[in-house]
């Protein structure tokens, strides 16, 4: 399948469906000698994996990751690394009733357009499975970007139309929904045991901070820093809208207000969220993901089978009620991978130059 590999110099291909034997990634490109091990991996992982937040899946796998090649004596040997984590808890019979019939807000009628055939079985490869993959490349990114001293977090600014009122960063870690707002965080918990007992489910933001990211990533035109950024997020296919900065309250903004002015001690404000012209300017880079809800509801909805008839399903299953926080790293996985990939960009534009 066209289009699975993201990045150009730091290159990650990701493979494997839902309901397969594994999914996994190769990425290409990381320089030798950074410090790798399964553990390092496992991390992020573990943050992801079903069964974690209030909002989860009951599916239970272990998502335990092993490094096949590209890692020699703890560092990275600057061969393809291949990243492999088995499915263990797929329950492929809980689809056999919707082989022949398009599920709303998912995927089926399009893949089947597409390529004339699809793996009914969890959603196949359009599933959120697909993930686990990115964030185990993530994990990867992430410690290249730890070399330089750039950090990457991600956290619920808002679920079910609650929205965090502050940002407490010690506050992210003292609930499962990775919400900086301990007070909204409750009132979140709140929305989502009600919405799973209307057998519906519930969408939100995803805001994500970039901090020590130094000046100069980005590539005009085409390859802008918010482009790719933008691009890596509207990937992730719970995603249906992203904002940089101060995003669309810009267009209701003046010009003098959305200025940030420059100072000698930097920028006085942020409301270009850490890139101009498509470059980074070293401030926080600040970016926000829409995401839809779940689109596999408990209720009965209207929709037509293979043969274009008419037919009523309610999903049953083992679903999310919200893609968050089980989203959250892979955004933040996403923005590494960007990240990483014009790091080193940039040090070949430097090396070229040098030349």
């Amino acid at each position: 399948m066209a289009g699975s590999t993201f990045g150009k110099v730091f290159r990650v291909t990701t493979w494997g469906e839902s309901h397969g034997t594994a999914v996994g990634a190769t990425v290409d490109g990381c320089p030798p000698g950074i410090e790798l091990s399964e553990d390092i991996i496992q991390a992020d992982l573990d943050r992801r994996k079903p069964g974690t937040g209030g909002a989860a899946s009951p599916r239970k796998e272990p998502d335990q990751v092993e490094i096949l090649s590209g890692v020699f004596e703890g560092k990275t040997t600057g061969t393809p690394i291949s990243l492999i984590i088995y499915n263990k808890d797929a329950h492929s019979k809980s689809y056999t009733h919707l082989k022949d019939i398009f599920r709303p807000g998912h995927g089926d009628i399009t893949y089947l357009k597409k390529y004339g055939t699809r793996d009914h079985r969890g959603g196949g490869r359009a599933s959120a499975r697909e993930t686990a993959a990115r964030v185990a490349a993530g994990a990867v990114a992430r410690t290249i970007l730890a070399t330089e001293g750039v950090e990457v977090l991600a956290y619920t600014l808002a679920l079910g139309g609650i929205k965090a009122a502050q940002f407490d960063p010690e506050a992210i870690g003292k609930n499962r929904l990775f919400c900086p707002d301990l007070k909204a965080a409750g009132e979140m918990e709140n929305k989502i045991a009600a919405t799973k007992k209307q057998g519906d489910t519930l969408g939100g933001v995803v805001e994500v901070r970039t901090t020590g990211c130094p000046a100069g990533l980005g590539e005009p035109v085409f390859d802008k820093l918010d482009a790719e950024i933008a691009k890596a997020l509207m990937s992730i296919g719970a995603v249906k809208g992203v904002e940089i900065g101060s995003g669309f309250e810009a267009s209701e903004m003046l010009g003098s207000q959305n200025n940030d002015s420059l100072t000698p001690d930097g920028f006085s404000s942020n409301n270009s969220g850490g890139i101009l012209a498509g470059i980074s300017n070293g401030d926080q880079i600040i970016a926000r993901a829409a995401v839809k809800p779940i689109p596999s509801i408990g209720q009965e909805q209207n929709t037509i089978n293979v043969a274009g008839e008419p037919v009523s399903i309610t999903i049953g299953g083992r679903h999310d009620i919200s893609a968050i926080p089980r989203i959250i790293p892979v955004c933040e996985a996403m923005i590494c991978l960007v990240l990483a990939d014009h790091l080193l960009r940039q040090r070949v534009n430097f090396s070229s130059a040098e030349r």
